[in-house]
């Protein structure tokens, strides 16, 4: 994932939170908005109840690996937040990348 591609700032954050368009499970939610930009943009947000940072860092590199092979299952011009939930840490890489996957393809239908 590009740099580019990423949401940094802590306003960014709040415009996507605040918009309220939200998909999730009990792994996962994704906060979700339309940007003016020509790109999707995406921010990761692991919670310090979940590990230390090794661990935190761990399920950012596989979420961003997961995002970087299924580019296409996401709407096109739209800012994600992806907020991971305790659960997430006990799945296999296998069953995280499912469990986004199949979210992803039930937010194109809303």
């Amino acid at each position: 994932m590009k740099k580019i591609n990423i949401v940094k700032k802590n306003e960014e954050f709040k415009k996507v939170l605040n918009n309220r368009k939200t998909i999730g499970n009990k792994y996962i939610v994704i906060y979700y908005k339309e940007n003016e930009l020509n790109r999707n943009r995406y921010g990761i947000s692991v919670s310090k109840k979940i590990g230390n940072a090794v661990i935190r860092n761990k399920i950012k590199r596989q979420v961003k690996n997961i995002i970087d092979k299924n580019e296409n299952l996401f709407k096109k011009y739209q800012d994600y937040i992806i907020i991971m939930k305790k659960p997430f840490l006990d799945l296999t890489f296998k069953e995280k990348e499912n469990s986004i996957i199949k979210l992803l393809e039930y937010s194109k239908w809303r």
